[in-house]
């Protein structure tokens, strides 16, 4: 949970800085740098907090089950930090229109 809450406190910043002259490509490239990093995060603690090396016992040594599982758990909770990336986006350009 703590995850989820960095990762949505770091959308929020990227959204408020992101320059408006190219939106739709800076979005795109914070949502895949925040999904990356996420996912990253969650390979690297291992499945459900235990160490990497039962972790990799778990999944038969094979890393890409391993990273395949966790991207499918960061896809899913990947909601909330894309709303926070999008929420200061959506309010500048609504003030930035004529």
């Amino acid at each position: 949970m703590t995850l989820l809450l960095a990762i949505a406190i770091a959308a929020l910043i990227l959204g408020t800085v992101l320059p408006l002259q190219r939106v739709l490509l800076g979005f795109l490239a914070a949502a895949a740098l925040l999904f990356l990093t996420q996912a990253a995060i969650h390979t690297a603690m291992g499945f459900e907090g235990t160490p990497l090396s039962e972790t990799m016992l778990l999944f038969n040594n094979s890393w890409p089950a391993h990273i395949g599982y966790n991207l499918q758990i960061t896809f899913r909770s990947f909601a909330l930090p894309l709303l926070a990336l999008a929420t200061p986006l959506i309010f500048r350009l609504g003030r930035a229109a004529p």
